[in-house]
């Protein structure tokens, strides 16, 4: 299967400016020029020997919003985060970008020290301290480490290789935040997946690689995405489902690999082949499971933010059509097409400001809806609004498991 150079879209491009009106970055800052002048437009005059791309280029988050509304398929963000490597190909970027670029090896070593790193990083000394020396935002949201990843917690399904009889297993892909910050997300989606009859494993892997990617480090990303290509194939090839919680994390799988980072092949078209979103798998696997639950009431209202990754996906908002078997459950959709956080984007110092005004019109819904829960799929989505709106944010699946009664 080929996939389009994102470069060779550009000469779709109508100067139409459907996308910077669009943006959400460009309608806070002048700093973004908007996505078609670093984008498309600037993508014509760029060659290997000529200068780097303008600086300005770095300003945008990544969100996706852009390509989701081109109407003449203009690969716009892609084209737009090549350009941002290429920035950082040729110019030395910060340690900070580097640190905050490897999530796999901060939770590795946080969870190890989580009973002395959790305290200091509630310090405000330590926070301003890590912020004049790694450019890191004292107000940026650091959730704690688990003392316990789900990995150690849930050795016992941690395999090696595909079982030999595959019928109705699940491959969980659980990625960093699952396993480093919050295994007890990846604990209830497990319980749910086995409710609706699959029997659920966990296969080799490594950190997804986006971090990496959005930061411009394109080839230790690639490298990242290799290694996952290479422990997932062996599933996907037996036609065991890839099924992620973390939407950015799987988006990666599906999309990122081949059309940002360009890795292909057989194995990387199986692998995105075979990976869902945990909503989009319940949906469209898991329905007539689904017929047969007996869902508990919830008498709530809960405001759902469906993060810019999910969007990517171009499959509409599964959790909304599983969340609404719910009882008693009154859902509010947000309004914002971007919460502000876009992964790393809102860490650095000097884009924190820029991302919280991204995110006011979500704080202020978040606030004035009254909601009892708030829910995103994405990790940092949910950090990000749980630190500026002052409500505790939860995944989809914590609801669902929660009214299906394995909360």
């Amino acid at each position: 299967m080929t996939h389009p150079t994102p470069a060779l879209t550009a000469d779709l491009c109508l100067k139409c400016n459907i996308c910077t009106a669009a943006c959400p970055v460009a309608a806070v800052t002048d700093l973004f020029p908007g996505p078609k002048a670093v984008g498309p437009q600037a993508q014509r005059f760029r060659h290997p020997r000529l200068p780097s791309p303008d600086a300005s280029v770095a300003w945008c988050s990544g969100c996706g919003t852009c390509t989701r509304v081109c109407p003449h398929g203009v690969a716009i963000a892609e084209i737009n985060i090549q350009a941002k490597a290429r920035l950082t190909e040729e110019h030395r970027p910060p340690l900070r970008d580097h640190v905050i670029s490897r999530p796999e090896w901060l939770g590795f070593a946080g969870s190890l020290a989580a009973p002395i790193v959790n305290p200091i990083l509630r310090i405000g000394a330590a926070r301003w301290a890590l912020e004049k020396v790694l450019r890191i935002d004292r107000h940026a949201p650091m959730p704690p480490f688990a003392r316990r990843t789900l990995r150690a917690r849930m050795s016992q399904r941690c395999v090696s290789s595909p079982p030999a009889e595959a019928s109705n297993v699940v491959a969980y892909y659980h990625g960093c935040s699952t396993n480093y910050y919050e295994p007890e997300l990846g604990e209830k989606a497990i319980a749910v997946l086995e409710r609706l009859g699959c029997s659920v494993i966990l296969p080799p892997q490594r950190c997804c690689g986006l971090p990496l990617q959005s930061n411009g480090f394109f080839p230790a990303a690639r490298r990242q995405a290799s290694t996952n290509i290479r422990l997932l194939h062996p599933y996907a090839r037996a036609g065991i489902p890839i099924v992620g919680t973390s939407t950015s994390c799987t988006l990666a799988l599906k999309h990122d690999y081949r059309t940002i980072l360009g890795v292909g092949g057989e194995a990387a078209d199986a692998v995105a082949q075979g990976t869902f979103d945990i909503f989009e798998f319940l949906a469209t696997r898991l329905e007539a499971a689904l017929d047969h639950v007996d869902f508990a009431p919830v008498e709530a209202t809960a405001l759902y933010h469906p993060p810019c990754q999910l969007k990517s996906h171009f499959m509409g908002t599964p959790a909304l059509r599983v969340l609404r078997r719910i009882p008693g459950l009154k859902i509010v959709l947000s309004q914002s097409e971007c919460c502000g956080i876009a992964g790393t984007y809102g860490l650095k110092h000097e884009k924190f400001a820029v991302a919280q005004a991204v995110g006011q019109g979500l704080f202020r819904q978040t606030a004035e809806s009254g909601a009892d829960y708030v829910l995103s799929d994405s990790e940092t989505c949910r950090w990000w609004i749980e630190q500026h709106a002052g409500h505790t944010v939860v995944h989809p699946i914590e609801l669902l498991a929660r009214s299906m009664r394995l909360a």
